[in-house]
């Protein structure tokens, strides 16, 4: 059977569970394939955010809702999948820990509405993710302020809803943190805004 009739039989991401990895790596050589953080995928495979849900699920054994950095990748907010993936569970989920080579798994209070589904792959939404950047003390300022305002382009509305978050959470740690970053990437998004219109003074 051609290669090309056999990739087309098979899902749109890959991993060794699919083809042995002599015959994936086979496939990238003809071009058919192309390497994806831990998986491989044919290359005329569309990048939408449901592919790259795909392509970190690949990461983890389990249903875990892919979070932060990886789920700013997922909504196109960074340009590579982090070298690290990160994944969440609700607090009552009773997951047992996932021990896996570059994978983080936490547990969370999150409601079905901090959630995105992509068929059967769970991530956290623009407004949940941008919110666990803002008032993550791991992470540089200058990175947070850089996603913050990358998940904003083409979403209006979630510098609002995350100030109105922000507001209501009254106890919640690095909050100030959390609203210079908020600040800095609405100051940076004006800025490229105001940059993009042509002067109407001299």
């Amino acid at each position: 059977m051609p290669q090309h009739d056999l990739m087309a039989r098979l899902p749109a991401v890959l991993g060794t569970d699919h083809l042995p990895l002599a015959e994936l790596c086979a496939a990238r050589l003809d071009g058919e394939l192309f390497v994806i953080d831990h998986a491989w995928a044919p290359v005329d495979e569309p990048d939408h955010p449901a592919f790259r849900a795909m392509v970190l699920s690949m990461r983890s054994p389990r249903s875990l809702i892919i979070e932060r950095m990886s789920a700013a990748w997922v909504h196109g907010a960074i340009d590579d999948a982090p070298t690290v993936a990160q994944f969440c569970v609700p607090l009552d989920a009773r997951i047992a820990v996932v021990d896996r080579p570059r994978t983080l798994v936490r547990e969370v209070r999150i409601d079905d509405d901090d959630i995105v589904r992509f068929g059967d792959h769970r991530c956290t939404s623009p407004t949940r993710t941008a919110f666990d950047l803002l008032r993550d003390p791991s992470l540089d300022d200058d990175v947070v302020v850089g996603v913050v305002g990358a998940l904003q382009v083409e979403r209006p509305a979630l510098a609002t809803a995350l100030h109105e978050r922000l507001d209501a959470a009254v106890r919640m740690p690095h909050r100030a943190a959390a609203r210079r970053r908020l600040e800095l990437a609405e100051s940076g998004r004006r800025s490229a805004r105001d940059g993009d219109q042509p002067s109407l003074t001299r």
